[in-house]
């Protein structure tokens, strides 16, 4: 079997977990909207790695749509310190927990849970890609996208599955049926997106030249940029950091040569701001190649909200760091030092 034949399939067979993520947002919509419509007074997604990342942008992403507090944290923080995450009893009850793993069966994320609920805590909701894990034993709902498996150890249609799934739970909290079926959309646009940018992906990929990455996203795009960020790290053993957009002027420009590309996670609302730090760093320099719905490297064209297309953002940027590693003689199936699953004893 080729070097990196799973992450390949993975990447460019993503689109049909993203389907069968609405699906299963759609088959316990009956259970979820007053779950996720209650008066909670904060929501905490949790999550490891990948997930962790992933926490970040629905977190943000679900407080803009909702309206209500959110959080992200890793799930080893809400495991060790859950007086930090719930400070008294109070909030805890009046907290929804949404936990995230992949597998179900990573052990912090499985800890914090346990914690939260041994200091009577509220509502624990999963998210995971596996049935029958800890994980969904001791959750209250789960969710489970099954679609989303994979063989690699590096997470890519797994995140990007349950990103879709994480999108349509703030929708439904925010009250906004009538854009589900907006998110319908999405399969068609991200099949087009790594057909027509399989060759650009290639070529950054294979470009050895460039010794070092920065990702940079603005709202809840920072998380994306940070698992990019550490797609990039896992496969490619490449230096790489994500920042929020205008931080990067803050010291990090200071690292850009001729062999570094910046990577723009561009919005709509707040492009003005952010096109000037890509231009600033090309100045500098760098390569940039940037993310957008229109005038960009890679243009999505998908004619949905801003809110709605977040997902988009993954596949290409995947698909770099597949080639990257090929390029580099990795096996992007199974980067170095990593397994698939946490366990600790």
């Amino acid at each position: 079997m080729e070097r990196g034949y799973h992450t390949k399939n993975e990447i460019f067979s993503q689109t049909e977990a993203w389907a069968n993520a609405l699906d299963v947002v759609e088959a316990q919509r009956s259970r979820l909207e007053p779950l996720l419509q209650s008066d909670y007074t904060q929501v905490l997604f949790i999550g490891c790695g990948s997930t962790h990342y992933l926490s970040l942008a629905a977190a943000t992403l679900f407080q803009d749509l909702s309206g209500k507090l959110a959080r992200g944290l890793p799930g080893g923080e809400l495991w060790m310190n859950p007086h930090f995450a719930t400070p008294n009893n109070n909030l805890r009850r009046k907290t929804l927990l949404i936990a995230i793993s992949r597998s179900g069966s990573t052990t912090e994320t499985v800890r914090a849970v346990e914690a939260f609920k041994a200091l009577d805590g509220g509502t624990v909701l999963a998210l995971t890609n596996y049935p029958d894990q800890p994980l969904v034993e001791m959750a209250d709902l789960a969710l489970v996208v099954e679609k989303g498996q994979e063989q690699s150890v590096a997470q890519t249609r797994s995140f990007a599955s349950l990103f879709v799934t994480t999108t349509a739970l703030a929708l439904i909290a925010a009250g906004r049926r009538s854009e589900l079926g907006d998110l319908r959309r999405l399969p068609a646009v991200g099949e087009r997106l790594l057909r027509d940018y399989d060759p650009l992906a290639r070529q950054w990929g294979e470009n050895l030249t460039l010794d070092r990455f920065y990702f940079l996203g603005s709202g809840f795009r920072y998380g994306l940029a940070c698992e990019a960020n550490l797609k990039m790290k896992e496969m490619t053993l490449t230096h790489t950091e994500p920042f929020h957009f205008l931080e990067f002027r803050h010291g990090p420009k200071s690292m850009i040569t001729e062999t570094t590309a910046v990577v723009g996670l561009l919005s709509d609302t707040t492009r003005s701001h952010e096109q000037r730090v890509l231009e600033e760093a090309e100045g500098l320099g760098a390569r940039v190649l940037s993310l957008a719905e229109n005038d960009a490297t890679v243009n999505f064209q998908s004619g949905l909200a801003e809110i709605l297309r977040g997902v988009l953002y993954l596949p290409v940027l995947q698909a770099i760091a597949y080639y990257r590693s090929l390029a580099k003689g990795l096996n992007p199936d199974r980067p170095v030092n990593l397994t698939s699953v946490v366990v600790l004893d």
